[in-house]
């Protein structure tokens, strides 16, 4: 009905002007191409939505079929509904390109039809206003349009890292925890190992050991508990260069006992930096453990914009003894998910001497940013603007297409004698219109300068004396007020002081209308006084008050429905992000009371053991810690249900369950269609059913939802209406592929509706069901 209700309603308009015949009744041949001109231009109208060219394209053959069969009585509005469909459907080029389709159909319709001199010029541009007027609010409303829909896409991204937000968290604070038990625990155990073994002929080896463990169980306390939240950090933050820490990491692996060479830029930062620290820390962390003794080197260059990092370690001097089981299996794969984070990529294998090779390829953050080229910026800005020069040109053409038409039943030597005149009158009108082009940027000053252009006119009528027949066209230009008075209630700072604009309109309009008149003492072609050109300008401003008034608040109702709508995305936004705030929180408050069961007492044990001096306990302590620690990490790597059980694949009748789930949440969700529609559908379709108005449901739209099923001619149809934010992003990608894999059909419409047409019969099923 959207698509048939505006062409049933101009065919019916041009059937009543027929019936009526206020212009006459055309013949019987005019009359059968009158009405094939309004079935065509009704068909062709009803496809504007989905082909916009083409139904102009209709339109315009039904104009030029009973334009000229009945040129006095038929409406030919078709194209105009046809041509705002294109603008707001096709980009600006195609839109052009279709006002240019039009005018010239106008003006060949019009020559056609014997009009010539200024009868056809001003035919001409009465047509190319109306285009142009059409064209503009079109291309405004597909920008409007666009700017919904990016922001719908902004919301969807949200609502889709609130639903991943713990699952990042855990994967986040799993990458850290590793990193934490691979060089802290690892070292300490090695390092204890060692000094155990070694304490009979090198007993000065010991009290390091001890040392050290004590120093990097403290190191550890207080890094995991920085990273779970157990303790507030009151010392500020580390600022010094990442080259520098990247440095001392490297110092700190030397001390350990094996030849550790660095060539390091002085000046790495960003992200990619951060990369580096890492993946340095896990790949001299694995040589410790699988290369004892052995030499290792870290270099990093910089070419191209990228970073290039090489980790190699020479074959390990003798067999790795007791540290077969330290690792948690996850090394090489936290590397690279370093690297890809970061936007770069990872290797790593053997080398042919026997030893090990790391290498990773990151883009360079230390560079800055190059931002988007002038010429780039300049093309939005004209897209965006296209609306304000196609109002400007219409604020011109109207105003010069009175002045053609009025003059077209003047004789030659009228039009020669005031030609002059007739120019300076129309350059007038131009200029008036003028300032209408920056006014979204400065709506006050175009309003002043528009007032101060339309005193030009009666300046000129008393300075060159122009002739009544010509000054009568000044306040044709009236139209340049009314839009740059919406232009300050729409768009200037501050709605509830912009009440001055429409009083300062009527009364500077009335003003130069009265001395624009009175310029030659006479008033409608009657000598006039003083007080009667007051009165005159008193009449004129209540006339014309109630008029820019009425634009006015239709300004400000236009801009608090758009400041309305952006001020929820923005709440919505904002939710999203405190709700996956949130999220995390609590995954981190999780984590941290299994940190503290786990893994804390044992390293608290290890420092305790550490100052009283036993190794032995120490290094039984460590690995403890170390084996609770990697026990912990495999759990975050299940995603912390190692017992779930597969659940059985949803139905369309737990679509009931999950709307009444909804409403106790708040949310106004209402279903139709059920039994009667799910009845005798294979599972499959069931499941694909249950997860697309899932899908569509759990976009994170606050407002009412719809969801209607409805079975016909072997398919059955889901209609759900009130998901803005299911027809755009990642959630509209997913329906999509859900809707492809169920050989079924799906349209996302921007106004927040989606429709999907699936195959009643057993189609493949989707995806493995599990349980959430």
């Amino acid at each position: 009905m959207r698509n048939w209700c505006l062409p049933l309603l101009l065919a019916a308009g041009q059937v009543a002007l027929l019936w009526s015949g206020p212009f006459g009744t055309p013949g019987g041949p005019a009359l059968l191409c009158v009405a094939a001109a309004v079935v065509l231009e009704t068909i062709g109208a009803s496809r504007r939505r989905t082909a916009p060219v083409r139904a102009l394209a209709c339109t315009l053959g039904a104009l030029a079929v009973g334009g000229p069969a009945w040129p006095d009585g038929y409406l030919g509005l078709g194209p105009l509904v046809a041509l705002y469909s294109v603008a707001v459907r096709c980009p600006v080029p195609v839109t052009l390109r279709a006002v240019a389709a039009a005018v010239g159909v106008e003006w060949v319709l019009a020559a056609v039809q014997e009009h010539r001199g200024p009868a056809l010029v001003a035919e001409t541009a009465l047509a190319l206003g109306g285009y142009l007027l059409c064209a503009g609010l079109g291309e405004a409303r597909r920008q409007w349009l666009a700017g919904r829909l990016t922001a719908a896409r902004r919301l969807a991204g949200a609502e889709h890292a609130r639903r991943l937000a713990a699952d990042q968290e855990r994967r986040r604070l799993a990458r850290e925890l590793h990193d934490v038990s691979a060089h802290h625990l690892t070292s300490v155990v090695v390092t204890v190992d060692a000094a155990r073994r070694l304490q009979d002929g090198r007993p000065d080896l010991a009290a390091e050991a001890l040392a050290f463990a004590e120093r990097t169980g403290a190191e550890t306390l207080t890094a995991l508990q920085r990273l779970v939240g157990l303790l507030r950090d009151t010392d500020s933050p580390d600022h010094r260069p990442m080259s520098g820490r990247i440095e001392e990491l490297v110092a700190g692996f030397g001390r350990l006992g094996r030849p550790v060479t660095a060539r390091v830029p002085g000046d790495l930062a960003g992200p990619s930096a951060e990369a580096i620290h890492g993946i340095v820390r896990e790949a001299l962390t694995n040589a410790l453990r699988h290369a004892p003794g052995a030499a290792a080197r870290v270099q990093v260059t910089r070419a191209a914009g990228l970073l290039r990092l090489t980790v190699e370690n020479a074959p390990p001097r003798t067999a790795p003894q007791g540290t077969g089981r330290l690792g948690g299996g996850r090394g090489v794969a936290g590397m690279r998910e370093r690297a890809a984070a970061a936007g770069g990529e990872l290797t790593a294998g053997p080398t042919p001497e026997g030893g090990w090779r790391v290498s990773a390829t990151l883009p360079d953050g230390a560079e800055p940013r190059r931002p988007d080229g002038p010429g780039r910026r300049r093309d939005v800005l004209r897209e965006q603007r296209l609306a304000d020069p196609a109002l400007v040109s219409v604020a011109m053409i109207l105003p010069l297409s009175f002045v053609l038409a009025l003059t077209e039943d003047w004789s030659a030597a009228a039009r020669r004698a005031t030609l002059p005149a007739l120019l300076v009158v129309c350059g007038l009108l131009v200029l008036h219109a003028v300032p209408l082009l920056w006014r979204r940027r400065a709506p006050w000053p175009v309003l002043l300068a528009v007032l101060a252009t339309a005193w030009a006119g009666p300046a000129a009528v008393a300075a060159w004396h122009l002739p009544s027949s010509t000054a009568q066209f000044l306040p044709a230009g009236a139209l340049v007020e009314t839009l740059a008075v919406y232009a300050v209630a729409a768009y200037g700072r501050g709605p509830g002081r912009t009440w001055p604009a429409p009083v300062a309109a009527a009364l500077g309009t009335a003003g130069a209308m009265t001395v624009a008149s009175w310029a030659d003492r006479s008033v409608g072609g009657e000598p006039t006084s003083a007080g009667g050109a007051v009165l005159l300008a008193f009449l004129l401003s209540v006339l014309l008050a109630p008029v820019f008034t009425a634009v006015w608040g239709a300004g400000l109702v236009v801009r608090r429905r758009r400041l309305r709508a952006l001020a929820f995305d923005e709440f919505a936004f904002a939710s999203s992000m405190w709700q996956a705030d949130r999220a995390a929180e609590a995954e981190r408050r999780r984590l941290a009371a299994t940190l503290r069961d786990a893994v804390l007492e044992h390293t608290r044990a290890l420092v305790g053991a550490a100052r009283r001096g036993d190794l032995a306990e120490g290094a039984g302590t460590a690995r403890a810690a170390l084996a609770a620690m990697r026990e912990m990490l495999h759990g975050l790597g299940d995603g912390g249900e190692t017992g779930a059980r597969l659940a059985p694949s949803p139905a369309v009748g737990d679509l009931e369950v999950l709307c009444r789930a909804l409403r106790r949440g708040g949310r106004d969700v209402r279903l139709r269609g059920l039994p009667e529609a799910g009845r005798d559908l294979p599972p499959s379709v069931q499941v694909s059913v249950y997860r697309i108005v899932e899908a569509a449901l759990g976009a994170g739209d606050p407002g009412p939802a719809r969801v209607s099923l409805r079975r016909w001619r072997g398919t059955l149809r889901i209609t759900v209406t009130g998901v803005r934010l299911a027809v755009a992003g990642p959630v509209a990608e997913r329906l999509r592929v859900q809707a492809a894999a169920g050989e079924g059909r799906i349209v996302c419409e921007p106004a927040g509706t989606l429709r999907v047409v699936l195959p009643a019969g057993a189609v493949p099923a989707p995806v493995q069901e599990v349980s959430p």
